[in-house]
């Protein structure tokens, strides 16, 4: 029996624009920006970023120096942002619904500082509210230094809320995350980004 839902944040929750994201780096001056950036993982410092092995502040001037000059914090924030298309009202709609019927809500995302910046503030949903309105828990890539697939950030996840594979149900829109959990007995649903999962979700629960 499912009691637990876990989310991913970027294709799930949030819509992604990840060519959005390369041409706002590519505006800074990081010319490659499209070699460096990646739907699901990031590398480089990208993905240092995100497995919390560098900090915001130590990404902000190693990306200058890929850009030959200083670069401000928001600079990067917004350039970070253009990953984030849009937040549709039916799946903050569904995700109330969800916790009123008693499930146990969990965010699990590869993101960084600044992507959360924005998540888990006020300005989440336009309505005065962060994504922690909507979640039980987050666990997030770099704050625990480990990033999707990898099944030790599965395992820890598991272990913090108390519950067996059986009774999650991931959404996740990378195949591979999707893969990497279900090999562990967790049952997954795996919408493409952007597609409106809300009444399919209720045929996994």
């Amino acid at each position: 029996m499912i009691r637990t839902i876990i989310f991913d944040l970027g294709g799930v929750i949030i819509t992604l624009d990840q060519p959005e994201a390369i041409r706002r780096f590519q505006q800074l001056g990081i010319a490659d920006a499209d070699q460096r950036l990646n739907a699901y993982t990031q590398g480089g410092i990208f993905g240092q970023l995100e497995e919390g092995r560098i900090t915001d502040e130590q990404f902000r001037q190693e990306a200058g120096l890929l850009a030959g000059r200083d670069l401000t914090w928001g600079e990067c924030r917004h350039a970070w942002l253009g990953y984030a298309k849009e937040l549709p009202q039916r799946n903050i709609d569904v995700l109330l619904k969800l916790r009123q019927e008693g499930y146990r809500l969990v965010l699990l995302s590869n993101t960084n500082p600044f992507m959360m910046s924005w998540v888990r503030s006020t300005d989440f949903d336009g309505q005065g509210h962060s994504i922690d309105y909507y979640m039980d828990a987050c666990y997030l890539s770099y704050e625990m230094g480990v990033m999707k697939p990898s099944t030790e950030f599965f395992h820890r996840v598991l272990t913090a809320e108390h519950v067996s594979p059986a009774e999650v149900l991931f959404l996740d829109d990378g195949p591979r995350n999707v893969a990497a959990a279900s090999k562990m007995g967790i049952s997954t649903y795996c919408p493409a980004n952007g597609q409106d999962w809300t009444k399919e979700i209720y045929n996994y629960l």
